[in-house]
């Protein structure tokens, strides 16, 4: 008699469900034994049960084989030192959550918003810092402008130049280089 292919799918029946997880749970225990004893490896498996029971086989001890098991992983382990350096990580993240908030602020007060606990000394500042910054992007604007009109006068200069220079006659010679 030949059995058909099972579908793997969650089995509906409590009972069913139950003996089919005992069964494949044995078989799964007696294959990782075998594994250990034929083949010189070390292995080790962990099932829990939907309530919560804990079945297990290794063939040296479980602690052993999950801490090579952490090693080969890179998994850190739970030590003082795991733990420390956790510590050190949400000092920082408040650190840098603290510093957000300043940020968000001062930028909130440069936008003219929340002015009103501002001394006469800190809207100078902020005078001075946002006249700093207009210089800035106006320096930069007319940079901008120059290159533009320097790049325009180029091209019209070539473009002019190639007008001629057809006009007599030898516009095969000069490449348009704008």
């Amino acid at each position: 008699m030949v059995r058909g292919k099972t579908q793997m799918r969650r089995i509906e029946n409590d009972t069913s469900r139950q003996v089919t997880f005992s069964k494949r749970r044995n078989g799964l225990l007696k294959k990782a034994c075998e594994l250990s004893i034929l083949c010189d490896a070390e292995v080790g498996v962990i099932i829990f049960s939907s309530r919560g029971k804990l079945y297990e086989f290794a063939s040296s001890s479980m602690k052993d084989t999950i801490q090579r098991y952490r090693k080969h992983a890179k998994t850190p382990p739970d030590g003082p030192e795991t733990q420390q350096n956790m510590e050190n990580l949400r000092l920082e993240a408040a650190k840098m959550t603290k510093k957000i908030e300043l940020l968000e602020v001062a930028k909130r007060k440069l936008m003219g918003e929340g002015l009103g606990s501002c001394s006469v000394e800190e809207l100078k500042q902020m005078e001075q810092q946002l006249e700093r910054s207009a210089s800035i992007i106006r320096a930069k604007k007319v940079m901008i402008s120059f290159i533009l009109v320097c790049a325009c006068f180029r091209c019209r200069f070539t473009w002019n130049r190639l007008i001629n220079l057809k006009r007599r006659g030898r516009s095969s010679k000069l490449k348009m280089q704008c």
